[in-house]
């Protein structure tokens, strides 16, 4: 009776158990929706002084998103190996080149990069094969990967980011940024204040 007893409630534990990886799990597979907040992660500290100069951020230090000067902040999630992320960076370099060649979005605007298990090394042959003109960062062990929900790659997310540091998401999609022109002109109106 008592061995039972003991099989019945190792059994209830490991069932408990499994139900807590899988909730677990499924929270950890949802995208940053639109209208939420980010997860509360922490981007590698910044090494190259103009990365530190176009995004604001003060010290050497990991930072947050939200940290970023700038109202709106778009984050690529890529992958050096993903070819759509490689057929993306001229589109992403052109929507660079649109921002900061108006003044009125060149402070308003910026954009940054997390290579999903990427490794400091291929975010730099990327960087360099690509001429990726902002700032991108490694994400070796896919902790922030795993953090914005393992998304596929090329995946986009706009933050806007409001004057007391709060903030909240305003676009969260897989694919092409489309027509460079278009996305900004998207972002800036759902950057509006409601």
């Amino acid at each position: 009776m008592r061995k039972s007893a003991v099989l019945a409630l190792m059994f209830v534990l490991f069932i408990a158990g499994f139900h807590i990886l899988i909730v677990e799990s499924r929270a950890a597979d949802t995208p940053p929706a639109e209208g939420a907040v980010l997860p509360d992660i922490k981007l590698p500290a910044i090494e190259k002084s103009e990365d530190i100069q176009y995004l604001g951020i003060k010290g050497d230090a990991p930072f947050k998103i939200p940290q970023v000067q700038a109202e709106v902040v778009i984050v690529e999630i890529f992958s050096m190996y993903c070819p759509y992320c490689q057929r993306e960076a001229p589109l992403l370099n052109e929507l660079y080149r649109l921002i900061a060649a108006r003044p009125d979005l060149k402070d308003k605007i910026k954009i940054l990069g997390i290579g999903a298990g990427n490794h400091p090394y291929e975010v730099n042959l990327f960087r360099t094969k690509y001429q990726v003109l902002f700032p991108i960062f490694p994400d070796g062990d896919y902790s922030l990967h795993t953090a914005l929900g393992q998304v596929r790659t090329p995946y986009f997310i706009g933050i806007r980011i409001n004057p007391d540091g709060s903030h909240k998401v305003i676009y969260s999609k897989v694919g092409s940024i489309g027509n460079a022109q278009d996305f900004i002109e998207l972002l800036l109106k759902r950057s509006k204040p409601a």
